[in-house]
């Protein structure tokens, strides 16, 4: 597995409930791209319309070699491929109860492109100070930890 693409800011939003591997559709010269490693995650999301989930806002750098054949919209809508299950499991859920569909990475799996997405829950402010002092205090004890191990 070849990491692409990571979605760091999604754990310290949002709560992960659920995570599910999604196929993405993409045209040739997008996955050359992503082989250079020129994709971002920042302010991607997903989106149910119709009974299909969508990456919306995802950026993938234009392929330089592809020429005349190469779309000029890196950030496009994306079709995520799930199955039918997956797909009404995640639409109950968003719709009842306040959740969220978010992607956390991008990556090669063989040869072919993968996305992870979860159902997340948002976090409040008060949350996020939680998370940052739990971050903070880590800290510190590895630090005291390397100190006294040396």
């Amino acid at each position: 597995m070849k990491l692409i693409a990571v979605n760091r800011s999604a754990s310290f939003e949002y709560f992960i409930e659920e995570k599910f591997e999604a196929g993405i559709v993409l045209e040739g010269s997008e996955v050359k791209s992503l082989r250079a490693g020129k994709a971002s995650l920042n302010e991607s999301f997903c989106e149910l319309r119709g009974g299909e989930a969508f990456l919306r806002n995802m950026h993938i750098a234009v392929y330089d070699k592809s020429g005349a054949f190469s779309t000029r919209d890196s950030r496009k809508d994306r079709k995520l491929l799930l199955h039918r299950e997956e797909l009404d499991k995640i639409a109950g859920r968003v719709n009842k109860r306040g959740y969220t569909l978010v992607p956390l990475k991008v990556y090669f799996k063989d040869a072919l492109v993968k996305a992870e997405v979860a159902l997340c829950r948002g976090k409040h402010t008060y949350d996020k100070k939680r998370t940052i002092a739990e971050r903070e205090t880590k800290r510190e004890a590895d630090r005291e930890a390397k100190q006294y191990s040396r």
